[in-house]
């Protein structure tokens, strides 16, 4: 079986000899993926949810608009902060696989790649149910994220 750890080892390596700060290497990763789930992560989640449930019909538009533009940029951030997050813990030399923050991470970037698929098909051709499930399922995911950010938490004090 392939150790990730081994695998990551000559780009850890590499970032290591920049000389970054330990605080950086150590409160990094939460830093930055404090500002994308818990400032983009909602305001990507309420304008979708504003988007389908206001009367206003100019506002749910644009709520949908809001939604639409800035979701992919969330999942980008996500999905490349899940990967720095994975190899600042090689950096330093810390297991990966071990950490319930981990799975957690990989559960939220999973249900937003399903979901990510729905909006992509159009929805299966602008179906209710595949929109309902689109809403649960996101809403799902930013709820996974906060439980996340306390395992993650807990994960940096105990480093």
């Amino acid at each position: 079986m392939v150790n990730l750890a081994e695998v990551l080892e000559p780009i850890a390596t590499k970032f290591r000899s920049l000389g970054i700060p330990e605080p950086i290497v150590h409160w990094g990763h939460p830093v930055m993926m404090a500002i994308v789930v818990f400032v983009m992560g909602s305001f990507v989640g309420l304008a979708g949810w504003r988007g389908r449930v206001v009367e206003d019909k100019d506002a749910a538009i644009k709520s949908r608009s809001d939604h639409r533009k800035l979701a992919p940029w969330m999942f980008l951030f996500m999905a490349l902060g899940y990967t720095g997050g994975v190899l600042s813990l090689v950096m330093q030399h810390q297991p990966i696989l071990e950490s319930p923050h981990f799975y957690t991470g990989s559960v939220v970037l999973l249900l937003l790649l399903i979901n990510s698929a729905i909006s992509l098909s159009g929805f299966g051709g602008n179906k209710a149910g595949l929109r309902t499930v689109h809403a649960y399922v996101g809403s799902t995911a930013l709820c996974i994220l906060f439980v996340h950010a306390v395992l993650g938490l807990k994960l940096g004090i105990s480093l």
